[in-house]
């Protein structure tokens, strides 16, 4: 056969021509190779090419070498192959990948293909068949429009990059008139080898130890309380022996016998695999997508719609057949297994160190809550049970005590008696009380103490993950620039530079990281977005702002609309306050989605150049917009609502006839309370059900229905069998931990941040944080794509956020205890002008005279129906009385509690700080045990480096000796050559008899 002008190239299925296919000589495997004359677009430099004439062999070296057979799905190679769902078609090499995209034909040929032909081209070296074409002679593509036809082109270009960098690809055939394609992807051995060592992945080596539990006090009291912790664990294989640990070291070719290799295959786990191809895929380059660099650029130009590795099989699946997923399906993502211990190794191993890190953390932090919840409910419980020794509000109660208070609003409001509002002071003592003060001391500590116990556990998990050798450098090495900002820079040399410049641009290598100074977005680039991220969140920040003042003014209004009618007129305080925190709450609700929405885009707008500098961008934007959102209505209840209201005769109007509206008779607490309750559970409630539950199922059926209702994407025999790669596409797309974490960091600032007002609020967190476990792992396991495995030693921006928050905590409180409640006037009252040291009289001193016939034109009761004829009104503030010389000026003793305020906030928070770093500094950041093993795991892998090192030495030595010098060359050749078989022989006896070490 005449092969002039002809090269073996990596055939890709739909290319935009003509094709012929001719048959080749064939082997003894009866291989058949498709030639098509033309040139292949430009791959990455060093790439070698086969020459005309020039079969492509499958055990070359190089990725360009590998051939693309065809397969004919109608004809399966056997029964076994069907069965296999997570490999190729020949049933032997696994999926680590998937990248799918949908395509569009127009002016298809009849015969062209059918949904029964369904034909896959598989880059290997074996047997393959030619594909059945609509007809005898060449095949006749539709044509394309010139968008479908660009990205076909830089599909195949990127496909066969990949395949150059040393990947093995199997995709469909583009057979219908429109559909989804897959194009899977398996990484060989020498791949993995080869991106493992440079990636610095750590594997277990040969050698094993024990790890010592401490003394002998400490091990009784582990396997007591492991006996008595039995049926809380999980039933996983992590869990039956966590005693035992392999000495790790990160991945040499040159080193392969230090490490366990008992088969290729399943050296490196599923996750692993996937994580080494994800890294391949951003940093193979496109020429054809302008210089595209990664997979990310390629799916956010829309040339590809989806990659992602795939699920361990189906975690529903009957039988007895167990995979992972199944695993953490039956032991960790169902509700009835709420009570169950986490298996959080097993979670590291599925999904990587960054979702593992993620659930340690939300498991520590609810079992952090079970103490807070039980002091919390132990206060409620003191308040319940002293409610009827309450002095304060006894005489609050007793009608014989006759405090007529002024009016609440002008004209329609009448006098009152300061004891119908008995319900509502009896109800603030539940959570006013002097117990609340010694509740916030031990949340603030609570909160410290948290925090050092995660960083405890943090470091016990990358002790035994292996995550204590990671380096800046290595992590530095994995980040690569997003899309955005490559577009932008490019966009700016485009503008800015000569020819030159854009040639410079095309000669740029794919894997060159160092970009000129010139190549580089500026202050000034970057300029206008900074300037729209600071107007933008200062207009959301003054949006909440004004939206919290609407709600003002609707109680305000309401409150007054509502007293003009007799019958509304004796529920008009509780009325306006549930309605307007639902009206808060809904508000709270909607803001949250927009706010995230808003942080996306204005951290996009910004261009950050790693995908760890955008995340952390965009956390810090969301939750200042969130938080702002989330806590402006409780603000303005703590610490400003009856704050300006004014004194009869003189108060202050928002608008006209409007009053601003005052506190309760027993104080703001109780309405603070029930605020902070309402939007607490109202949040958790309503995100984890309708926005965590509903929405997925609602996305989910959506897609399904437009993939049933589109034409040409349905197959009657693929859809009855689907494979798992069309599962999982079928799921929701992994989109980051963000929305966990922020809503757990809210529900934090919840549970420390208003704690003296509400002290069950650890229970309700709790609650929500038992079922929010079990939600977050069906939702990773069942509904959401595998995740990339990401190596990571800690949570991140996340914990300078929780540590913040509790620092803010101890000045919230603080204000809370000083400011909102009465626990500071009736200290002062106690012992500075209590006649009997009690609290007797305190009612009456907190109540200031007014003469009512100084009350303004137009503001007295019309057709008051007040039993006696009132000369003096009571309102609740520190006032001189009438008959004074400075009458309505601030008391003594407003300026007495006012300091005593002052100087409780001063020494309430340089306590809590001094016992808060009091206990940061007796509790160290990393273990003892752990410190103690890592040391002695340097040692023990010295040693076993330098005995494996001699015993390698010692197997190519003994050859030489035994030969005298000048013998016969082929008995020394033999020698040496068997050197390689005894160090495999050494390598399989230190592997059998790899005895364990006491650490």
């Amino acid at each position: 056969m005449a092969t002039s002008g002809l090269r073996d190239i990596p055939l890709l299925p739909g290319s935009p021509r003509r094709l012929s296919p001719r048959t080749v000589a064939r082997g003894s495997h009866a291989q058949q190779y498709l030639k098509v004359p033309g040139a292949w677009a430009p791959g990455p430099q060093g790439s070698s090419r086969p020459g005309p004439g020039q079969t492509l062999g499958a055990e070359s070296s190089c990725g360009g070498s590998v051939i693309n057979n065809y397969l004919d799905a109608n004809e399966p190679a056997s029964s076994e192959a069907r069965l296999s769902r997570m490999h190729f078609h020949d049933n032997r090499r696994k999926v680590d990948y998937v990248l799918a995209y949908h395509y569009r034909k127009r002016g298809a040929h009849p015969g062209q293909g059918s949904p029964g032909h369904s034909l896959a081209i598989v880059s290997n070296g074996e047997t393959g068949k030619e594909p059945h074409a609509g007809g005898p002679g060449d095949i006749e593509l539709g044509p394309l429009d010139a968008l479908e036809e660009e990205r076909k082109e830089q599909r195949e270009e990127f496909e066969h990059n990949l395949m150059e960098a040393g990947l093995e690809l199997e995709k469909d055939l583009e057979s219908k008139s429109q559909g989804s394609v897959f194009v899977r992807i398996h990484a060989p051995w020498q791949v993995l080898a080869r991106e493992a060592e440079f990636l610095k992945i750590k594997v277990p080596t040969k050698k094993m130890y024990e790890i010592k539990a401490g003394g002998s006090i400490a091990k009784t009291f582990n396997a007591i309380l492991q006996k008595l912790s039995s049926p809380l664990q999980p039933r996983v294989p992590e869990h039956s022996n966590n005693r035992m640990k392999n000495l790790s070291y990160p991945f040499s070719r040159e080193k392969m016998y230090l490490y366990n290799i008992q088969e290729k295959d399943t050296f490196f786990d599923n996750a692993t695999r996937s994580r080494i191809v994800h890294e391949i895929l951003k940093r193979t380059a496109c020429s054809r997508a302008n210089n595209t660099m990664g997979i990310n650029s390629l799916i956010a130009n829309n040339i590809y719609e989806a990659a992602y590795p795939l699920h361990d099989g189906e975690y529903d699946s009957p039988g007895d057949d167990m995979n992972d997923r199944k695993l953490l399906y039956q032991e960790w993502a169902r509700y009835g297994v709420f009570y169950k211990f986490q298996p959080i190794d097993l979670i590291r191993k599925y999904f990587g160190e960054k979702i593992g890190l993620y659930f340690a953390w939300l498991g520590l932090y609810t079992s952090f809550l079970i103490p807070s919840s039980v002091i919390g409910v132990i206060v409620f419980l003191y308040g319940c049970a002293t409610i009827e020794e309450d002095i304060p509000s006894k005489e609050m109660c007793d009608q014989q005590n006759a405090f007529t208070m002024c009016p609440l609003c002008d004209k329609s409001c009448d006098y009152w008696n300061l004891s119908s509002a008995c319900g509502t002071a009896r109800a603030s003592h539940l959570f006013d009380n002097p117990a609340t003060v010694f509740f916030s001391i031990f949340m603030a500590l609570w909160a410290t103490m948290f925090l050092e116990n995660w960083k405890r556990l943090q470091m016990r998990l990358g002790y035994f993950w292996d995550l204590t050798g990671i380096e800046e450098e290595e992590e530095r090495a994995q980040e690569h620039s997003r899309p955005e900002y490559e577009s932008k820079v490019r966009e700016k040399m485009l503008k800015e530079s000569d020819k030159s410049v854009v040639q410079k641009l095309d000669a740029n290598t794919a894997g060159s990281e160092d970009e000129d100074d010139e190549d580089k977005l500026t202050w000034k680039d970057r300029f206008p977005g900074y300037l729209m991220n600071f107007a933008s969140i200062l207009f959301m920040i003054a949006l909440t702002f004004s939206i919290v003042f609407g709600v003002i003014v609707y109680r305000i209004t309401t409150a007054a609309a509502l007293s003009l009618n007799k019958a509304t007129r004796s529920n008009v305080r509780v009325t306006v306050t549930a309605t307007a925190v639902i009206i808060n709450l809904v508000v709270i609700l909607i803001l949250d989605e927009i706010y995230g929405a808003v942080a996306k885009w204005l951290t996009k707008i910004e261009v950050p150049k790693t995908e760890q500098t955008f995340e952390e961008r965009l956390i810090l934007k969301a939750f200042l917009l969130k938080f702002v959102n989330a806590y402006s209505p409780i603000f303005y209840v703590a610490f400003f609502k009856g704050r300006f209201v004014g004194r009869p005769g003189s108060y202050v109007y928002v608008f006209d006839g409007y009053r601003m509206e005052e506190c309760a008779p027993g104080g703001c607490l109780m309405e603070l309370c029930i605020q902070l309750s309402i939007i607490m559970l109202g949040k958790q409630l309503i995100q984890n059900n309708i926005f965590e539950i509903g929405v997925p199922k609602l996305k989910k059926l959506f897609r399904k229905l437009k993939d049933e209702t589109e034409p040409g994407e349905t197959d009657s025999a693929h859809s009855k069998h689907p494979e798992q790669w069309d599962l999982d596409y079928s799921l929701e797309p992994y989109t980051g931990l963000t929305p966990e974490y922020m809503e757990m960091i809210i529900q934090f600032g919840f549970v420390t941040l208003f704690v003296a007002s509400f002290p069950l609020a650890p229970v309700f967190a709790l609650l929500n944080n038992v079922i929010e476990v079990r939600l977050d792992a069906k939702k990773f396991v069942t509904e959401l794509r595998r995740p990339d495995a990401v190596r990571t030693k800690d949570i991140g921006i996340w914990f300078d956020i929780l540590s913040g928050i509790g620092k803010f905590s101890v000045i919230i409180n603080a204000f809370v205890i000083a400011v909102t409640s009465d626990f500071i006037p009736r200290l002062v009252y106690q012992y500075s002008y209590s006649h009997n040291g009690t609290l007797h009289g305190f009612v009456n001193h907190t109540l200031s005279f007014f003469n009512v016939s100084q009350l303004k034109e137009g503001t007295q009761p019309e057709n008051s129906q007040f039993d006696q004829e009132v000369q003096f009104c009571r309102f609740k503030d520190y006032r001189e009385p009438p008959w004074a010389p400075n009458p309505y000026e601030f008391s003594k003793q407003y300026w007495s509690v006012l300091s005593a305020r002052l100087a409780f906030v001063i020494i309430f928070q340089n306590l809590v700080m001094f016992l808060s770093v009091l206990v940061d500094w007796m509790i160290p950041d990393i273990p003892t045990d752990i410190s103690d093993q890592i040391k002695k795991e340097k040692s023990l892998l010295v040693d076993f480096f330098l005995k494996e090192e001699h015993g390698k030495l010692k197997v190519t030595d003994e050859p030489a000796q035994r030969s005298p010098g000048g013998r016969d060359r082929s008995r020394g050749s033999r020698a040496a050559s068997s050197a390689p078989s005894g160090r495999s022989q050494l390598s399989s006896r230190a592997s059998s008899g790899s005895q364990h070490t006491n650490v």
